[in-house]
C-alpha cells in the first residue's frame, strides 16, 4: 500500500510542477485534464503526508524518551500517544481512498419517483419526497430539472422523472434507490388510523452517447398529443413522444413540453440512463459473489428505509440506522443518513478486498 502511496505523491509533485509551467495554458484541454488528475489526487496524497508526519514524529518521540529531562519524557509519551490513536485512523482512510473509483460517480443523475402500493397517500408521499430531494439538492449546489411528470388531483405525482446536475450527484445519491415506505395519518383520514404506503426511488447516472450507443433502427418512435390530469387534452398538436428500444423493450414517454423536438431529446436522456443502469445491474449480478458492497446487486430493489411520521423516525434497514429527526430530514437534511451509507458500503467493499 504504502509503495502506491509514494508513487501518487510523486505523480502529484509532478503534475503541479507541470501545471506552473506557463506553456500549459497554450493547451487548454491538456491543462483541464491535469487539473482534473491532480485534483482527483489531492485528497489521498494530504491524508498520507499527514500519516508520514505524525510517524515521523514518534519515531523522533521515541528517542526523546530517553532524555534526561523528565518533562520532556513526559511530553514524549504524551505525543507518542496521541500519535497511536490517530495513524490507525489514517490509515484506514488511505486504505478507503485507495478503493477502486466507482466510474459513475462523477455524473449527474436522472431521479425517478413512483407511487406504489396505497393510492393517493403513496401519489402524496411521492410528491414529499421529491421535495425532500430538491432540497437537499438546492442545499448542494445542485440543478433540478423536472423531465416529466403525472400529477394527481391532489397534489402528489403518479410518477416523477427530473435530471439532477453539479458536482459528484451520482456519488451521493446511489445508495436512495429502492422501495420507501411510509407510515402515517393521511390528511382525508377521519379516524386517525395510520396508514402505510410506499414508493419506488431510482437513481440513474445519466449517460452520454459515448456511454451509450444507440442505433436509430433500435428505436420505435411514436407522436401523440399530449394529455393532462383525467386526460383531457392540453395540446393541440401531435408534440408527445414515446421512444421504445426494441433490442431491450424499454419504452420512455415525454408529454411536458410544447416542442416535439424537445420531448425527444428529453425521451431518449432518460433512455440512455435506463440502458446504462440495465447495464450495470446486469454486470453487478454477475459479480455478486465478489462485490457484495456494489449497489444493485439486492438493494437495489428491496426496501430500503421507513418514514414514520407519528414517531418522527427514519429508519435506514440496510444499516440499522434510526434517526429521530424526520422534520429535518424531510427538509433535505440528508448528510447524516447518506455519509452513514457510505461509511458502511466502503467498509464492506474493504471486508471484500481483503477476503478476495
Amino acid at each position: 500500500m504504502f509503495t502506491k502511496l509514494e508513487s501518487l505523491e510523486k505523480k502529484y509533485v509532478d503534475l503541479e510542477t507541470e501545471l506552473s509551467s506557463p506553456e500549459i495554458f497554450n493547451d487548454q484541454e491538456r491543462y483541464r485534464k491535469l487539473s482534473k488528475t491532480h485534483a482527483d489526487l489531492k485528497e489521498v496524497v494530504e491524508v498520507f503526508r499527514e500519516f508520514k508526519r505524525l510517524d515521523g514524529e514518534m519515531q523522533d518521540n521515541q528517542e526523546m524518551l530517553h532524555d534526561a529531562d523528565p518533562e520532556i519524557r513526559d511530553m514524549a509519551e504524551d505525543e507518542i500517544r496521541a500519535a497511536k490513536e490517530r495513524l490507525p485512523e489514517l490509515e484506514e482512510r488511505l486504505k478507503v481512498l485507495l478503493l477502486p473509483k466507482d466510474p459513475l460517480d462523477e455524473k449527474n443523475i436522472i431521479l425517478e419517483i413512483r407511487a406504489g402500493t396505497g393510492g393517493e397517500e403513496a401519489a402524496l408521499f411521492a410528491a414529499d419526497l421529491f421535495r425532500m430531494y430538491c432540497r437537499y439538492a438546492e442545499d448542494k449546489g445542485w440543478k433540478v430539472e423536472v423531465m416529466s411528470e403525472h400529477e394527481t388531483g391532489s397534489g402528489g405525482y403518479k410518477e416523477i422523472i427530473a435530471q439532477v446536475s453539479g458536482d459528484r450527484v451520482y456519488s451521493r445519491l446511489k445508495y436512495e434507490s429502492g422501495i420507501h415506505r411510509v407510515q402515517r395519518v393521511p390528511a382525508t383520514e377521519s379516524q386517525g388510523r395510520i396508514h402505510t404506503s410506499a414508493v419506488t426511488v431510482a437513481i440513474m447516472a445519466e449517460a452520454e452517447e459515448v456511454d451509450v450507443d444507440i442505433k436509430p433502427e433500435d428505436l420505435r418512435i411514436d407522436v401523440f398529443r399530449s394529455s393532462g390530469p383525467g386526460g383531457q387534452s392540453v395540446n393541440t398538436t401531435d408534440s408527445a413522444v414515446r421512444i421504445t428500444h426494441l433490442p431491450t423493450g424499454l419504452v420512455v414517454s415525454c408529454q411536458d413540453e410544447k416542442s416535439q423536438h424537445k420531448n425527444k431529446a428529453k425521451a431518449l436522456r432518460i433512455l440512455r440512463a435506463r440502458i446504462l443502469q440495465a447495464e450495470q445491474e446486469r454486470q453487478d449480478a454477475e459479480q455478486a459473489e465478489h462485490r457484495r458492497a456494489q449497489v444493485g446487486t439486492g438493494d437495489r430493489s428491496g426496501r430500503i428505509r421507513t418514514y414514520n411520521f407519528p414517531q418522527g423516525r427514519m429508519s435506514d434497514h440496510r444499516i440499522n440506522l434510526t434517526l429521530y429527526s424526520l422534520a429535518t430530514i424531510m427538509e433535505g437534511d440528508l448528510d447524516e443518513i447518506i455519509e452513514s451509507l457510505t461509511t458502511h458500503f466502503q467498509t464492506e467493499a474493504l471486508k471484500a478486498q481483503a477476503g478476495a
